[in-house]
């Protein structure tokens, strides 16, 4: 240790380490007052958090208040015809076989615009767009349905082979305004969801089949609108998670004219099979 400090060089080594020390001690110490220091703030919590970007928190890709709101509207739908409060009142025949699984909806909603009511969430807000829907209602198998000259709906029968099937097909376009409502389950994505509103829609078709067979399968079908309202409204409710969506829909407007048919309400329910 002495033979150590006997050298000018070592001696100075030795000095510049000890100045090297007590610096970057005073540093620490000074750096260390001014970080843990506390100023006080004339500000009401209140006010200091309406700066915070809170938009900044978020965990396992969850956030609440960057993501816009989108609703659950577009998609492949496939359902069940029913009919409601049925009145043939004046008819012989009930004509319309109200069987659940012989009578189909299909719902392709192509078209999705949605908009959040919340400033700072977005679970919920309002889900509007523009969808297509064909929607068969079987009828007696030996029986189909014409106007009279009156321009009222009749019953025809006819037996033209074995095997003999008939229904009423009908093609509209829909547009519905929904209130939808999410709920977060375990991760951000995975959202439950509940949404009811109106929709509207407008008959651009329909026409009547019969299918039969003889020596080989054959169809009759004769276009018209059969004395169908045009215009339709009722009440659509939908709700789901993740891959299971169900869906609700009752029209306020009967299938008919007033007068010129039986009086009914059609329902429809169903699944959403895919989500675009």
């Amino acid at each position: 240790m002495c033979n150590f400090f006997n050298s000018s060089e070592n001696r100075f080594i030795f000095r510049f380490s000890i100045l090297f020390t007590v610096l970057f001690l005073s540093l620490k110490l000074s750096f260390a007052q001014e970080t843990d220091t506390i100023i006080p703030v004339q500000k009401s919590p209140e006010e200091l958090l309406k700066n915070v970007e809170v938009n900044t928190f978020n965990g396992e890709g969850f956030n609440f208040f960057e993501d816009q709101f989108s609703g659950h509207w577009i998609g492949f739908d496939f359902g069940f015809n029913a009919l409601m409060k049925e009145d043939y009142t004046g008819y012989d025949l009930e004509f319309m076989d109200n069987d659940l699984l012989l009578s189909y909806s299909f719902n392709l909603n192509l078209f999705q615009k949605s908009f959040g009511l919340q400033r700072n969430r977005n679970n919920l807000g309002i889900v509007t767009g523009i969808g297509f829907q064909m929607q068969d209602y079987r009828l007696q198998d030996t029986v189909t349905i014409s106007k009279d000259e009156n321009g009222v709906i009749q019953p025809r029968i006819f037996h033209l082979g074995d095997h003999q099937k008939s229904k009423l097909t009908m093609f509209s376009v829909m547009v519905p305004i929904l209130v939808e409502y999410q709920v977060p389950i375990n991760n951000y994505k995975n959202r439950l969801y509940f949404s009811g509103g109106m929709y509207f829609a407008y008959r651009i078709g329909s026409y009547t089949k019969i299918k039969y067979r003889t020596d080989h399968s054959e169809k009759l079908k004769i276009t018209g609108n059969y004395a169908l309202n045009d215009f339709r409204y009722g009440i659509m409710f939908r709700t789901g998670y993740r891959w299971i969506n169900l869906f609700a829909m009752y029209e306020l407007t009967p299938l008919f004219e007033e007068n010129l048919g039986p009086e009914m309400s059609p329902f429809t329910f169903g699944v959403t099979i895919v989500r675009f």
